[in-house]
Order: C-alpha cells, then structure tokens, then sequence
C-alpha cells in the first residue's frame, strides 16, 4: 500500500480491524497469489532434485550442506542492492526478470546433467546463481503485498502466500520430485525450467500499485489528461524516482534509529541460524539414518509439509485471537522443540511427527513477523530495508549451515538436538521483547504505527 493510500484512509478502531481482514483479498492479489504458486512449483522441483543429484556425487554431509549454504550466500552479498533494486525500479518487472534467472539455471544443471558434464561445482555455481535471482524475486512479492491488499489484511495474505508455498513444495513439486528423479536425473530440472514462464506472465500483468511504492510527492497527475466527472478519482501516475530518492543511507539509518525492530532483527538471525544449523544435512539422515529410499524423500518431505500448511491456514486466526507477540514466543517454543524431538526419534515415522510440528511453529512464526515488517516500515523503503534485514539475517546462515554439516560428520542427530536447544532457550529469554516489545512499538495486528 501507498504512502498516499495509507494517508488518505480512515484510521480504523483496532476491534474493526479483525471484521476487514476477512474482506475478500481481491483480483489483484490472486494474480499475486498465482505466480507465487506456480514460482514455488519450479523452486521445489528444484530444491529436492539438487541434493539429491548432489547425494549422486558424495556422500559427505559438508558437501551437501554446502549446497544448502551458498543458497544464502546471496542474501549476504546482494541483499541491499536487491532491496535497493526493488524500490527504484518496476517490481512486476522484476519479478519477471528473477524468474527469468532461476529458469535459465534449471535449464543449463539439466543440459549438463543429461550430457554426463554434471559435477559439485556446477551444483554449486548453480545454486549460487539461482540465489541471485531468489533474493530479488522473494524482495519483490513481499514488498508487492501491501499495495494489493489494505492493511488489516496483511496476516491473511501473507499466511495465504505461504500457504500456497508450502502446499505446492510439499505435497505436489517434492513428491514429484523423487519419483522424477527416479526416472531420470535430469527430469525434475526440465519440468522446473518451464515452471518459470506462468509467473514471468502473470508478474507483468499485475497492476500500476504494485510496480514501486508511491510518496506524496512522487504522485502527479497528468495536465494533458481529459477533465473527469464529479465523484470520480483520476488514478495517480508515478514520476519516474530520481537516484537520491533511492539509496541505501536513508533504509539503513530507519533502521538503525527503530530499536525495535533492530532487535527482532538480531533475535531472527540466532533463531534462524539454529534452523539452518539444525537442518544442514537433512537429506542425509532421512536416507542414512531414517533409511527412507531417495524416491520417497518427497513424501517424507510431504508428511513434514502437513505441518507447515497447517501452520500457515491458522496463523492469522491465532493472531487475531491472542496478538502478534504470544503467537510468536509460542511459535518459537514449538520450533525448537520439534527439532529437538526430531533428532531424538527412534524412527521415521516419528521423526516426521516431529518435523511436522517444528514446520508448522515456523510457518505460524513466519506469518506475523512477515506482516508486522509490511506494517510498521514505510511502504517507499520497505524493498531496502527487507534487503538489511534479510542481509543480516540470512547472510548468517551460510556459516550456520556449513557448522551444521561439519558437526553433521560426527552425528546426523546432533544438529537437530543443539539447534533445538538453542532455540527454546532463545525464545524463553525473549519472551519480552516479542510480546511487550510488539506491543509498544506499535507492531501488533490492526494497530496504527505512528
């Protein structure tokens, strides 16, 4: 949503914001919603072929953490030009052009593949360059969403957005994955590349609120446009931004002068980063410790995914009933130990229980910590300042993950153990600042941000 749009709208009670967000989300957003679905059919493809082909190769739970890894890397490396990226120039064409990107990568790992070229540090490069793209894709839709839905409407939308991720990853892109992989290496990589076109289309059919964030000064309107009737609004047309409007010192000092959202920030990157520790070699100990088949791994990954949709369906719910910061300490709580049970399994059914519930704490987290950042941060900044952020955060999880794989060599279960212990602790010691602190600064759900 606009600056101009924000300004201009009612500042609605906070009890009517519950009664809003349950107004339909619109065309608009289901456009949105549609290349979404169809980006995260070609991207799950992708995720189970690639370590899978790498298990191929070696067997070595660094190198296949490494995989995991260098995913990240680019969030560290390109995150703020992402960011910056997004808010100067048209986001549905951006969009475009990240699909573009990850369906050219899908593309040349598949010729390699079925040309026998195929080795570790193509699958390396590979993953590295589909990164590039993921990080101005993943930039663009999330800052797309509050110009295409008001603002009461931003936890639904969001757990819908993730909804539809995890629902085509898990139980459609991975089960199909293994069983294409078992076909042919290669398949799943050709299958992924066309994936990308519906959403290059879709993207650029998207409407003017979604190309970049408008100020009030950014709006003009055009003097040779026809005279309009009484009772009708002329549609604002953006002037092309200037290069000082869009620079990385303004996103970083909002940053650094919101206290709060700094520290959600810092809490995010240790959270985060027992994640991607716990899970550095997953594909692993599914297949050596868990002894699934590799064409079954996507339907272990399709049980693990019943969690995290479900998370994501009662996200907004549960928001709406108990507030931002309560859901998030409990999801956090319920992350860590899910991934504690997950490493202490005895076997894979059990295991799979327990993933399930570590996945649906974190699709419940992702839901109104995603929301409350489209929130509180300003709509012409929110590009940069999701690019720091996830800088920040993200570009940790390399290391994370790459610390995962060594300890990974000792035990396959540790991970799981130490990252779940970590988090739960974590949690505990932040209980005031997600639920205190979110609600002082403004952050919770339907509260205006002054």
């Amino acid at each position: 949503m606009s600056e101009a749009t924000e300004t201009a709208a009612p500042k609605a009670p906070e009890r009517a914001a519950g009664r809003g967000s349950r107004a339909p989300l619109g065309r608009d957003f289901g456009k949105l919603w549609t290349a979404a679905a169809f980006s995260n059919l070609a991207d799950g493809l992708g995720r189970t072929a690639v370590p899978l082909i790498a298990t191929t190769l070696t067997r070595d739970p660094l190198a296949i953490s490494v995989i995991t890894a260098l995913a990240f890397v680019p969030w560290l490396v390109f995150g703020l030009p992402a960011g910056m990226i997004v808010d100067r120039f048209d986001r549905r064409v951006i969009m475009a052009v990240a699909n573009g990107i990850r369906g050219g990568v899908a593309l040349w790992l598949a010729v390699l593949t079925v040309t026998g070229s195929l080795d570790l540090w193509a699958l390396f490069l590979g993953t590295l360059v589909f990164g590039l793209g993921e990080t101005l894709f993943d930039n663009a839709t999330n800052a797309v969403i509050p110009g295409v839905v008001t603002r009461p409407q931003l936890d639904r939308a969001n757990g819908r957005m993730q909804a539809a991720q995890i629902t085509i990853d898990s139980f459609v892109s991975q089960p199909i994955a293994g069983l294409l992989f078992a076909a042919s290496l290669a398949l799943p990589l050709w299958v992924g590349s066309a994936g990308y076109l519906v959403p290059i289309v879709l993207a650029l059919l998207l409407p003017l609120s979604a190309a970049r964030a408008l100020r009030e000064r950014d709006v003009v309107v055009d003097a040779d446009a026809p005279d309009v009737t009484a009772g009708a609004v002329a549609e604002p047309v953006p002037a092309p931004p200037s290069p000082s409007k869009v620079s990385a010192r303004e996103a970083i000092s909002y940053l650094w002068h919101q206290r709060y959202l700094r520290t959600m920030v810092m809490f995010t990157a240790l959270v985060g980063s027992a994640l991607t520790f716990s899970q550095a070699a997953t594909i692993l100990y599914f297949l050596d410790v868990m002894h699934v088949a590799p064409a079954a791994i996507g339907f272990v990954t399709a049980s693990i995914g019943v969690g995290a949709l479900i998370g994501s369906l009662i996200a907004s719910r549960l928001v709406e009933r108990f507030g931002r910061g309560t859901v998030m300490l409990a999801a956090n709580i319920g992350a860590g130990v899910g991934l504690l049970l997950t490493g202490l399994a005895p076997e894979v059914a059990t295991a799979c229980v327990a993933y399930a519930v570590g996945a649906m704490s974190v699709s419940i987290w992702n839901v109104p910590w995603g929301a409350l950042r489209q929130q509180i941060v300003p709509a012409h900044l929110f590009g940069r300042v999701l690019g720091i952020i996830r800088m920040l955060t993200w570009g940790l999880f390399p290391i994370a993950t790459i610390l995962g794989g060594l300890v990974s060599r000792i035990d396959l279960r540790v991970p799981f153990i130490v990252g779940g212990g970590v988090i739960v602790v974590a949690a505990l010691l932040g209980s005031r600042l997600l639920i205190v602190g979110t609600r002082k600064a403004g952050a919770e759900a339907g509260v205006e941000h002054v």
